[in-house]
């Protein structure tokens, strides 16, 4: 164990050790009814199984501090369903599965620096930068004269990855894309 954690230290973005697994406190409210004790309401997100509960502490309950690390890492390449990423600082190479990563596998491009979560030594997830450029590989060509509907064409990104763009995107330009939701930001660049 790294420690104890008082319910008055909740914060959003800790990471807390609840019955042996890591969570990480999405949103917290500290009540104080007018009769009875305060507490504090929770929705904590568990790094392992990616769900998300409600949980409501008594003030002054302690909870452990996970044993987590995190890394900066760089994506090296895919090999079958392992993605590999080095660590910047010692060079040593990790691997993680598509199922670890979720959604944040349509985004990863070869060299692109991201934020391994380690617990107990062993890679449980990441995090992407908020937006990466992807080139579009395919996607057909615009109708003129369809723009006042604001309509919208899917796009086939590098990494295989399908998103809605609008009309005037073609093959070759550079998009930005926000690896937290997976929508279309802008066109950075142009074929």
């Amino acid at each position: 164990m790294a420690g104890v954690l008082d319910t008055s230290e909740f914060r959003k973005g800790l990471k807390i050790e609840i019955e042996g697994e890591p969570y990480e406190i999405l949103e917290f409210q500290h009540v104080k009814p007018g009769k009875g004790s305060a507490f504090v309401r929770t929705t904590i997100k568990n790094l392992l199984k990616d769900r998300v509960i409600e949980r409501t502490f008594k003030s002054g309950d302690k909870v452990d501090k996970p044993d987590i690390e995190e890394k900066e890492m760089q994506y090296l390449y895919e090999q079958g369903s392992e993605f590999h990423f080095m660590d910047q600082k010692s060079f040593e190479q990790t691997f993680l599965t598509a199922e670890i990563l979720g959604e944040a596998k349509n985004y990863l491009k070869e060299n692109i620096n991201a934020s391994v979560l380690f617990y107990n030594g062993k890679a449980i997830g990441v995090t992407l930068p908020n937006a990466v450029e992807l080139k579009v590989t395919k996607c057909d060509p615009g109708v003129r004269g369809d723009t006042v509907s604001g309509a919208q064409k899917p796009a086939t990104l590098e990494t295989g990855y399908v998103v809605n763009v609008p009309l005037f995107i073609n093959e070759g330009d550079v998009l930005k894309i926000d690896t937290r939701d997976g929508k279309y930001l802008t066109r950075t660049a142009t074929a």
